[in-house]
């Protein structure tokens, strides 16, 4: 219902509404709710830990929710952050927090097999072809691409985070999308 409600309404706008609307925090969950679990599955390459990684970066984004600021990012961008700080922290304790969760008084799910499977199916939907691929690339081209397409980090904070500039970034995703592209056709 949510969904159908905020179906042209941006994502930003999502955001500035949820203090007031609940719902539109929900379709802000549900547009992105199948590529968090995707990208924490092929992180974790473990479903359950998908799952609990992704209810904490949903509640860690509806607890800071009013201090998103479009000026400095798209709001995909945003909670995708939020993610990779989330996954980082977890490899760093070796355990999922769930300190948003509880403050926001949200109970753990109880995963089904059916569920587990689906988190799996998502993380691995026809990207494994593609995956091969993107290891063969030179070490500096991969790191860009999965960056940029994957990590969906914006040129900015990849440069910082490569230590090079945004155009040595640009530079390095175009070549490895051209490669990429170019052994994807000769599959095909």
């Amino acid at each position: 219902m949510a969904m159908a409600r905020y179906a042209n309404t941006e994502d930003a706008e999502l955001l500035a509404r949820t203090r007031e609307d609940p719902q539109a925090f929900g379709a802000f969950y549900d547009r992105h709710e199948a590529a968090l679990l995707a990208f924490f599955w092929r992180a974790t390459h473990r479903a359950d830990l998908a799952a609990d990684l992704t209810a904490e970066t949903f509640a860690q984004a509806l607890a800071s929710a009013r201090g998103f600021n479009p000026a400095r990012g798209t709001a995909r961008g945003w909670l995708f952050g939020i993610a990779r700080h989330e996954l980082a922290d977890t490899w760093e304790r070796g355990r999922v927090e769930d300190q948003a969760r509880r403050r926001l008084g949200v109970e753990p799910l109880a995963l089904s097999d059916e569920m587990l499977e689906r988190i799996e199916s998502l993380g691995s939907r026809g990207g494994s072809e593609a995956l091969e691929l993107l290891a063969g690339l030179p070490a500096d081209q991969r790191r860009a691409v999965q960056g940029r397409v994957l990590e969906e980090r914006d040129y900015h904070e990849l440069a910082r985070a490569l230590d090079c500039s945004e155009s040595v970034v640009r530079q390095r995703v175009s070549r490895g999308l051209r490669s990429l592209r170019e052994r994807l056709e000769g599959i095909g």
